[in-house]
């Protein structure tokens, strides 16, 4: 396209005599900003055209990840401060998004200069600040007290930056908003959702401090939530919980690394419609919290029994091998759609069955064998000869009679190891007497193999 518009330029054909608004069309599809300003060299008519096409501004640190230098920083920082320098006059910038690979004291007026041309000269509608690298929390980038008002902002991320307004935040129009690798208190979260009154959507990746996280708006309907604990965190004598109220809220994801000193307890949680449970939890000793760990994954299923849509990670299905070969059973269930992200075991097989059988509203089901488990739990909790004669006698009967579509994907293994999964879909396709379609894709080893099998059902 770039040579056509030349081509255009030089010779003055009908390309040229195009509206303004037509060529301003051509150029917003070009796939970055800086191949924008590079039409200016074209001729007169082209020189500042560019500026009045809404810009993406994307300054990554890829070039300056090396080991850490002083001079490496600054040179980042430099190479982004020529670029914003020819970018002052561009009516129109949509999103700014910079990437650092670490902060130091020594890049604080840079920083702070990027933020006041995000929020204050170039008004963008998105605005990334993401360190990549940090040493510790205590010296995080500060946010300057400037920038908790803007009326133009509506999506934003922070990674590894300190959020402390001394005032009221007015981010009016704001829709998103990540933080990442952040300390914060109760209060300050309470200040930044009221000050968001149209906020939809909000991620807390490893945010420490807060104990209660709660959501009164309406508008707010999706909640991600990864919660970490360092080894180091996990000695501490005191509990860490984390208890979310959101009674509005449609859409939830959990998710991060467990000890048993901190988890998540869900207390209203009444609206969802998806839940995302991703969890890994690491109790101590596995000899005495193992029960725990699976009461814990009890009592999560017991909150989002209601939801339409769930997705679960490897620990969850851990558990539930575990809770069928105790006995325990699963409390009823409304979903239409559930996910399982596990590479399965076959005596993983009835801890799946047993579930299912409380999902009689089931219409979707898919398993997504990419995702590799992190223990081998009923493995630590049972013998072999004790989990053969229970794969062996389990009856492998569960009604399912509204499933309608079932997905096996990414199962990647040896060819002899598709035997495994056979119990399972010869389960659903007995059980399942409204199935229309079921789609198996195995990756083997030495060898690719798709294999797409449909049933039809009338």
């Amino acid at each position: 396209m770039h040579k056509k518009i030349m081509a255009a330029a030089g010779g003055g054909d009908r390309l040229t005599a195009l509206p303004e608004e037509i060529l301003l069309y051509i150029l917003s599809m070009l796939p970055n900003s800086r191949q924008v300003v590079r039409t200016s060299v074209l001729s007169s008519q082209w020189q500042f055209l560019w500026k009045s096409v809404s810009a993406s501004l994307d300054f990554n640190s890829e070039d300056y990840r090396k080991p850490y230098k002083k001079k490496y920083i600054l040179d980042y920082a430099a190479s982004v401060n020529r670029e914003l320098h020819y970018w002052r006059s561009c009516e129109k910038i949509k999103s700014f998004r910079v990437f650092p690979y670490s902060y130091q004291d020594f890049i604080a007026h840079d920083v702070d200069l990027w933020v006041h041309f995000a929020l204050n000269i170039g008004k963008v509608e998105e605005f990334t600040l993401k360190f990549c690298y940090f040493d510790s929390l205590d010296f995080a980038y500060k946010i300057p007290e400037f920038a908790y008002t803007n009326t133009v902002l509506r999506n934003l991320v922070l990674g590894f930056c300190r959020l402390r307004p001394s005032g009221n935040v007015k981010w009016s129009n704001l829709v998103s908003l990540s933080i990442g690798d952040a300390g914060m208190t109760e209060g300050v979260m309470e200040k930044i959702l009221s000050g968001c009154p149209n906020l939809e959507c909000l991620e807390l990746d490893k945010v420490v401090g807060i104990r209660r996280l709660e959501i009164s708006s309406v508008k707010l309907r999706k909640l991600i939530v990864t919660i970490y604990e360092t080894e180091s965190a996990a000695d501490d004598d005191q509990d860490y919980c984390v208890e979310i109220h959101a009674p509005h809220i449609r859409h939830l994801e959990l998710s991060g690394l467990c000890y048993d000193k901190i988890h998540f307890q869900l207390r209203n949680v009444a609206s969802l419609a998806t839940a995302v449970l991703s969890l890994n939890v690491y109790f101590s000793d596995l000899e005495e919290n193992l029960e725990k760990e699976c009461r814990y994954l009890q009592e999560l299923l017991h909150h989002v029994a209601n939801v339409k849509n769930l997705e679960l990670g490897p620990w969850c299905i851990e558990c539930l091998s575990i809770l069928e070969f105790k006995g325990w059973p699963v409390p009823p269930s409304s979903w239409k759609f559930l996910k399982l992200n596990a590479a399965l075991e076959q005596y993983d097989y009835p801890g799946i069955c047993s579930f299912l059988s409380s999902s009689s509203g089931l219409e979707t089901l898919v398993i997504d064998w990419c995702h590799p488990k992190p223990r081998k739990l009923l493995s630590m909790y049972t013998n072999e000869d004790e989990r053969r004669r229970r794969f062996e006698t389990h009856s492998f009967n569960c009604s399912l009679p509204h499933l309608k579509f079932f997905k096996f994907i990414n199962f990647y293994g040896k060819p002899s190891e598709k035997k495994f999964v056979h119990p399972l879909i010869k389960c659903l396709c007995k059980n399942a007497t409204l199935l229309k379609k079921s789609v198996i894709a195995c990756n083997f080893r030495r060898r690719d193999v798709f294999w797409n099998y449909v049933v039809r059902r009338s």
